[in-house]
């Protein structure tokens, strides 16, 4: 068995420290604040300030440290093999439109790594489709030339429809998690329905909508909001839109961008306050230049980006962030205010719930033991995922 012992444990509902975390094989099997007993051939930490907290979930990963998830065969393990370090344990793989072929090796890639992961590596969940059924005025940085209308079956020699697209959906439905669509754009309803009824997670986004094509779309089915606030109408007393509609029904789980540029921090405060902690989920949208030095370039499913506070195409446009899960818990910390309980909850405990991942994202006997220890400044020291040490400073 492993001791995780002495630190402050971050538990659904309070810090439990000094206590200790058990671990036996894949899953925690007791948290006590009494010193268990043990035998020599136990293993051992003694982890006195330090604290520990349920890994990191991330729905919203585009790549990390040079590689985007839409390069090549390999790179959703290399992806996956990179973020123990940052404190997360599972993530969802995320596309832009992109074409067929692309979508597929995709795919194909993301079947591969759950069928037999990468050793040391974060858990790799269904894939995140930031997907070609979107609004091309809130685009941001998705090429404009993969846009479609779904089940448009009308082509130009050479050329792909929606209905290839959802062909290649079809066939791998359990490797597809979360799609993102604009509820507004002609044949979006029946997307949804479709979407939703195949088990899919229909995240609302990229949207012009009107808070009551919004309110349409969550009728439909939509349970998930992609990134709040960015690429969607901003909120008017008079014209709440999209992200009014999200914030104003329960059923409905949402993203947010924590890395102060993307939403700036009272914004984030101000939809926790509305939605609780519990219906919010912290992402970092991060690309293949988070993780690296400011002035970096890299790519974004093949288009050129250059780091700086986040991620820029080389027009000037947004390009999602440069945001690590570790940097993003500590943001709601401490520029954000959050107590160390609703921080958990929005890294790890509601993405788990979204996601219907039964026993992961708290800290208790049973859940599976996937856990960060954190340094006093909330540097990552330890990453434990399946009982197993994936990343250790």
């Amino acid at each position: 068995m492993i001791f995780l012992s002495d630190a402050d444990v971050v538990l659904p509902d309070r810090v439990l420290g000094p206590a200790t975390v058990v671990i036996d094989g894949d899953r925690i099997i007791d948290v006590r604040s009494d010193a268990p007993a043990r035998s020599s051939s136990d293993l051992h930490f003694d982890l006195r300030h330090h604290t520990i907290v349920p890994g990191f979930i991330d729905v919203h990963v585009h790549g990390v440290e040079g590689t985007d998830v839409l390069e090549e065969s390999a790179a959703i393990a290399r992806v996956a093999s990179r973020l123990p370090r940052f404190g997360v344990t599972a993530f969802c793989p995320t596309s832009i439109a992109c074409s067929p072929p692309s979508l597929r090796s995709m795919l194909a890639a993301v079947r591969d790594a759950r069928l037999r992961p990468p050793s040391n590596a974060a858990r790799v969940l269904p894939a995140h489709l930031e997907s070609n059924f979107i609004n091309p005025d809130f685009r941001g940085a998705q090429p404009l030339e993969c846009l479609r209308l779904p089940f448009d079956s009308t082509k130009q020699e050479g050329d792909f429809t929606g209905a290839d697209i959802l062909r290649e959906i079809e066939e791998a439905r359990p490797d597809v998690g979360i799609i993102t669509v604009a509820p507004e754009i002609a044949g979006a309803d029946n997307l949804i329905r479709d979407l939703s009824a195949h088990g899919h997670l229909v995240s609302l986004g990229h949207s012009g909508a009107t808070y009551e094509e919004g309110l349409e779309g969550i009728r439909l089915g939509a349970r998930h909001a992609t990134h709040l606030f960015n690429r969607m109408p901003p909120v008017s007393h008079r014209a709440p839109g999209l992200a009014g509609a999200v914030l104003a029904h329960e059923e409905v789980s949402t993203e947010i961008i924590c890395d102060g540029v993307h939403v700036h921090p009272s914004m984030v405060r101000v939809a926790i306050a509305a939605k609780g902690p519990s219906r919010i989920m912290a992402i970092t949208d991060g690309t293949a230049g988070a993780g690296l030095p400011r002035g970096s370039r890299s790519t974004l499913g093949g288009r050129s980006i250059t780091v700086r506070e986040a991620a820029f195409l080389d027009d000037g446009t947004l390009a999602g962030s440069v945001l690590t899960m570790d940097r993003a818990f500590g943001q709601l910390t401490s520029v954000m205010g959050l107590s160390l309980v609703d921080a958990v909850t929005l890294c790890s405990t509601t993405p788990a719930r979204a996601l219907g991942l039964q026993g992961f994202g708290v800290i208790a006997p049973g859940a599976a033991a996937d856990l960060v220890v954190l340094s006093r400044d909330l540097t990552v020291v330890q990453t434990w995922i399946g009982g197993e040490l994936a990343y250790g400073r």
